[in-house]
């Protein structure tokens, strides 16, 4: 209670409440719930608590796993359960791409009582023989939907199939789409369904609005206006290009502002989060891969750079403000080409507005940017981001002295993709020593001989052209 309390958390949200008995209760549980309603303590709360009853940790043996799509996600669930884990003595890890494969074996060998993983890096751990999942307790998996957008379905069943049958598994999701449904079929025997909001909702304290420029030019002018104000303001792009695009934009324009993407370096990507979450840039520039990733409280308000490919990714983003509560906006920013589009999506989450033709000077932008901040000398913003890339990588390791009852994972560059692979898609494995998609090289080194089956993704064709 006084880690919770520690954290000006005195009563649960509604779907902690729905969740806790059934999950300490031992029973399967299939839950729904908006983005940020609070899922991460509504799973973890009762798995640490069972957790404390199974005694020390056993070397390459934990007790409980979760199972997220994006190594962002895997290190802000690792932030939230570390407090929790201090206070009960267990020991916790993030296993994820990107980062010393080395000193996360050191850790499971050394003995962890929880995992947090995304599928790719944990299946890789499990064909070297450094993590043994027959003694899985409790299984999670968070953001379902999107680690079978991204591809993990063969993966995670296999991953699923090494974990006792009779252990407890809980399941998130913010829709309960076919792929889901098979894992719910396969793998989660007579689950409790809870479900504290509709599977398409709208967060009653996000206003959405829909603006239209004449340009792409005038398009990036209107997007300025609206960060620059002093409020937290996260940017959805679709491409990677986008990203690098309008950062630099808002930097030249003095809004201090980063990229967040998959072509990054994991180093730098850490790095961008942290500066966004301790406020120095007020902007975040980033690519669908984020929407599922990023838990920054403060967000006052999220802008769509043109419209997302459908209508769940465009929830899931407006989900990164007004959570818990908390007031936010939400601005869709389109061209005349993709007015149907629009259109289309805004019908199909049940928002009656159209795209409404708006300048940068439109009394309605100043409202939504808010107090405008003083500008930045871009200098100054490059200086920081210079400094940060010449400082050693590294982090908190794996290896070195334990810190308050978890170990964290050592934090380097690495060159692969967030997140999984989409089937024929950028990212795709075309062999078997090719780069998985998660940001490791399973070739890289021999995997050990064992007589437990290991789970294995079969390579998939990549796309023409």
């Amino acid at each position: 209670m006084a880690a919770l309390a520690a954290r000006d958390i005195h009563a649960p949200f509604a779907v902690q409440a729905a969740t806790l008995p059934d999950v300490l209760a031992g029973e399967n549980v299939l839950g729904r719930a908006r983005t940020g309603s609070g899922k991460t303590l509504a799973f973890g709360l009762p798995m640490l608590a069972r957790l404390a009853t199974t005694g020390a940790a056993r070397p390459r043996q934990p007790r409980g796993l979760i199972l997220v799509p994006t190594r962002e996600l895997a290190q802000q669930v690792n932030d939230v359960l570390a407090p929790l884990t201090r206070a009960l003595g267990l020991w916790m890890t993030p296993v994820y791409g990107g980062t010393s494969i080395s000193r996360q074996i050191s850790a499971l060998r050394r003995g962890v009582h929880l995992v947090v993983a995304t599928p790719g890096r944990l299946t890789d751990l499990v064909e070297r023989d450094a993590c043994l999942l027959d003694e899985i307790d409790i299984t999670v998996l968070d953001e379902a939907d999107f680690m079978c957008d991204l591809g993990f379905l063969p993966a995670v069943k296999a991953l699923l199939d090494m974990t006792p049958a009779d252990s407890q598994r809980l399941l998130f999701s913010a829709t309960l789409d076919r792929e889901v449904e098979v894992l719910v079929r396969s793998y989660l025997p007579e689950p409790v369904l809870v479900a504290v909001d509709p599977e398409v909702s709208q967060v009653s304290t996000l206003v959405r609005h829909a603006m239209e420029s004449v340009d792409r030019n005038a398009q990036l002018r209107l997007i300025t206006a609206l960060a620059g104000g002093a409020g937290r303001t996260l940017v959805f792009v679709r491409t990677q290009r986008d990203a690098d695009r309008v950062a630099q934009a808002l930097t030249e324009a003095g809004v201090p502002a980063e990229p967040l993407h998959g072509g990054m370096p994991q180093g730098a990507r850490t790095r961008a989060l942290a500066g966004f979450t301790d406020g120095f840039y007020r902007v975040l520039v980033a690519t669908d891969v984020a929407a599922r990733g990023i838990h920054v409280d403060g967000i006052s308000l999220v802008l769509h750079l043109g419209p997302p490919e459908d209508a769940k990714t465009y929830q899931h983003r407006g989900g990164r403000t007004a959570r818990a509560g908390a007031d936010g906006a939400d601005v869709l920013v389109t061209v005349p080409a993709e007015r149907g589009k629009a259109r289309s999506l805004l019908r199909a989450v049940g928002i009656p507005t159209q795209p409404v033709p708006t300048s940068p000077d439109d009394p309605l932008v100043v409202e939504l940017a808010g107090p405008p901040a003083p500008p930045v000398d871009p200098a100054t913003i490059t200086a920081r981001r210079q400094r940060g890339e010449g400082r050693r990588e590294g982090g908190r390791r794996d290896g070195g002295r334990r810190e308050g009852g978890f170990r964290d994972g050592g934090r380097r560059d690495g060159t692969g993709r967030e997140g999984g692979h989409r089937r024929g898609g950028p990212g795709a494995r075309t062999g078997a020593d090719g780069p998985r998609a998660d940001g490791h090289r399973p070739g890289s080194r021999p995997a050990r001989s064992f007589t437990r089956p290991a789970p294995r993704i079969e390579p998939q064709p990549t796309p023409g052209g």
